[in-house]
């Protein structure tokens, strides 16, 4: 046998041996991976909020660089409801082979688990790719409530019941003022909204005291005096409102409170695409035009992938599981 016969026998042997092992991972990824051509068709960014929001935002942007960077159509869709339910369920069920992609938050899969009685599908049935950003929220009341600080706003509603709006039932802002309630023993309740721009009118309105919200959506209505600023909930000062205190900085800790906007995918959707879809984000997020976007949207870049985001999402869940038990919690 010649030598380029052998050669090319042993590269045959080679070839088939890959395509064995990325059958197992996933049958219809095999013809892509083997000649590396991943993504080969249109993938889809499913995104379970309404469109215009922080995450939103965000899947559009990124589609928009990896329509160039990985010469492939990227599109967002919205499946938003049930706090975030529907679109994840969705991404759940699609078939694992990395061209259906949620984008989201954290609490899809680490709050609606404990919260709702009946759940579609277990959080088990997806794994992160990557915690894309973080971002904190914002304490504010209205000023006709004479409240100008958070040991203020402690101090007055553990003698008078406060009403406060958020985005809806079981949104960051929601577990935020359960988790104030639990740790200081106040007494304030909470009044959802369908969106965090009608919770940020009630506060401006005066129909309810205060609200916990995303930072830019408060942050104009802080600046023309129709609404006091108390704190932010992340771990570091609001790149847009540096003056605003961390809860921490006040002296509150425990009630510090991050979002995680991530995207996942089914759980058996082979590594060597998801390792793909990490990288192009990775290098997505880098840009100087999103990083601006980012800014105004007050995320911070976080990048977390692989074991580290599972330990993050694992942390969260049992941190509001048991803020959710331990208050009880509903969706009403």
């Amino acid at each position: 046998m010649s030598t380029l016969a052998r050669l090319t026998r042993r590269q045959s042997i080679a070839a088939a041996g890959g395509a064995v092992l990325l059958m197992k991972m996933g049958l219809d990824t095999v013809p892509a991976l083997a000649q590396g051509t991943y993504p080969a068709k249109t993938v889809t960014f499913i995104n379970c909020w309404p469109p215009g929001g922080p995450s939103d935002i965000l899947a559009r942007s990124i589609a928009s660089v990896l329509d160039t960077s990985l010469k492939q159509s990227f599109v967002v869709e919205n499946k938003p409801g049930a706090a975030g339910n529907i679109g994840t369920d969705y991404v759940a069920k699609s078939h694992p082979d990395g061209y259906t992609v949620l984008f989201g938050i954290g609490t899809t899969v680490t709050v609606n688990p404990h919260l709702y009685k009946r759940m579609p599908f277990k959080p088990g049935d997806l794994k992160p790719v990557t915690i894309l950003a973080t971002s904190g929220l914002l304490v504010g009341v209205n000023p006709s409530t004479g409240i100008k600080s958070m040991s203020q706003l402690i101090a007055q509603a553990k003698t008078k019941p406060l009403n406060f709006s958020s985005g809806g039932n079981g949104s960051p802002g929601h577990l935020e003022v359960a988790l104030i309630n639990e740790l200081t023993r106040t007494k304030i309740n909470h009044i959802p909204y369908k969106g965090n721009s009608p919770a940020v009118s009630a506060v401006v309105s005066g129909e309810v005291d205060g609200g916990v919200l995303a930072t830019p959506g408060m942050l104009p209505f802080v600046k023309a005096g129709k609404i006091t600023a108390l704190a932010v909930t992340s771990r570091q000062r609001s790149k847009l409102a540096p003056d605003i205190p961390t809860v921490a900085e006040l002296g509150y800790p425990a009630l510090q409170q991050e979002v995680l906007y991530l995207a996942m995918v089914p759980a058996t959707t082979p590594e060597p695409v998801v390792q793909v879809l990490q990288h192009a984000f990775a290098d997505a997020l880098a840009r100087p035009d999103v990083q601006k976007r980012m800014d105004i949207l007050d995320l911070q870049l976080d990048g977390a992938t692989g074991a580290a985001a599972e330990k993050r999402l694992t942390a969260d869940s049992d941190r509001f599981g048991h803020i959710i038990q331990t208050t009880s919690m509903k969706v009403d």
